[in-house]
C-alpha cells in the first residue's frame, strides 16, 4: 500500500509533470509520416525542374555559351553588354509603359464592374460568371480574334477616324495600344474576383449608419469601401504589375514583337534571342536581371502599398 501510494506521489511530482507534458507536446506536434511522403515528391520535383535548371542558367550567364557546341567563361561581360545594347534598353522601356498603363486601366475598370456585380442586381450570378469567361480562355484563341477586329473589322466600322482607318497594327506609334486592350479585357475577370471578394468582407451595417448620416455614395467609398479593401487592393496592384512585366502571348497573337521591335517586351527578347537567335547566355543574363528587376518592383510595391494600409 506504501509502495503504491508513493508512486503516485511521484508521479504528481512537478517534475515529472513537466516530463509528461513535454511528451505529449511532442507527440501532439510531431506530423505523421504521411505526410513526408506527400511533401518530399514534390519538393524534389521542383527542385529537378525548377530549382536545378534556374542555377544552370545562371552558371551559363557568365560563359558566352549559344545553346549549342563549345563555351567558354567570360565573368559579367554579358551583363554589362546588356546595359549597352539599345535593344534590350528599348524592350525594358517598352515592358514597363505596358505594365504601368495595363496595370491602371484593369484596377479602374475591375474595381467599377466589382462594384457593380456586388450590388444588389437581377441575375448577379449570371453577369459574374459572363465576368470571368475571358480568364478561362485560350489567350492565343482569343487574340487571333483580336488580331482580326483590329485588321480588318476596325478599319471598316471606323474608317472615318484616321487612326482607325488603317491596321492600328501596323502603326509603329499606336500598336502598343491594342495589345494593352487584349491584356486588359482578359485580365479584368480575375481582379474583379479579387475585388468581389474584398467587397463581401464589409459588413452592410456600416453602409446603412453612413446613409442615415447622410453620406453620398463617393464618400461611403472613400471613407468605407475603398479602406477596407486595400489588402485586396494591394494584391491586385503587385500581381497585375507583375503578369504585365512579364506579358508575352498578347504580343505573339497581335503583332509579334512589330512593326519592327516597337512592341518587342523583355520577355519576348529573351525566347527569341535564347532559344533561335544564338544568344542563350546572353539572353539568360538578361533574365536573371528580369528577375531581380521584377523582385525589387514587387517588394516595393508592397511595401509601399502595405504602409498606405496602415494609414487607412
Amino acid at each position: 500500500m506504501t509502495t503504491l501510494t508513493e508512486a503516485v506521489r511521484a508521479s504528481s511530482t512537478p517534475g515529472s509533470t513537466r516530463k509528461r507534458a513535454a511528451r505529449v507536446r511532442r507527440e501532439t506536434t510531431r506530423a505523421p509520416r504521411a505526410y513526408y511522403w506527400m511533401v518530399w515528391p514534390a519538393v524534389i520535383a521542383f527542385a529537378f525542374f525548377h530549382t536545378l535548371p534556374v542555377l544552370i542558367g545562371i552558371f551559363f550567364s557568365f560563359t558566352n555559351y549559344p545553346g549549342y557546341g563549345d563555351w567558354d567563361f567570360i565573368g559579367i561581360s554579358n551583363y554589362i553588354n546588356l546595359f549597352k545594347d539599345d535593344r534590350v534598353l528599348q524592350a525594358y522601356g517598352f515592358s514597363f509603359l505596358f505594365a504601368i498603363v495595363a496595370t491602371v486601366l484593369t484596377n479602374a475598370i475591375s474595381l467599377a464592374i466589382a462594384l457593380g456585380l456586388n450590388a444588389k442586381i437581377k441575375a448577379r450570378n449570371f453577369w459574374r460568371g459572363v465576368y470571368f469567361v475571358p480568364y478561362v480562355l485560350a489567350i492565343l484563341v482569343i487574340g487571333y480574334v483580336f488580331q482580326f477586329f483590329f485588321s480588318n473589322s476596325l478599319p471598316k466600322i471606323l474608317s472615318g477616324i484616321p487612326l482607325f482607318a488603317d491596321n492600328i497594327l501596323t502603326n509603329e506609334t499606336w500598336a502598343w495600344t491594342a495589345i494593352v486592350a487584349l491584356a486588359v479585357w482578359q485580365a479584368c475577370a480575375f481582379s474583379i474576383i479579387i475585388y468581389l471578394s474584398g467587397l463581401q468582407t464589409i459588413p452592410g451595417e456600416l453602409y446603412e449608419a453612413a446613409s442615415l448620416d447622410g453620406a453620398s455614395s463617393a464618400r461611403q467609398f472613400t471613407s468605407i469601401t475603398f479602406p477596407l479593401i486595400s489588402a485586396f487592393f494591394t494584391i491586385n496592384i503587385v500581381l497585375s504589375l507583375k503578369g504585365f512585366l512579364q506579358v508575352f502571348d498578347p504580343i505573339v497573337a497581335l503583332t509579334n514583337g512589330g512593326p519592327g521591335t516597337s512592341t518587342e517586351s523583355v520577355t519576348l527578347l529573351i525566347f527569341r534571342g535564347g532559344f533561335s537567335g544564338g544568344e542563350f547566355a546572353y539572353q539568360t543574363a538578361n533574365a536573371v536581371v528580369f528577375f531581380i528587376v521584377i523582385t525589387v518592383v514587387s517588394l516595393f510595391q508592397f511595401r509601399v502599398l502595405q504602409r498606405r494600409e496602415a494609414d487607412f
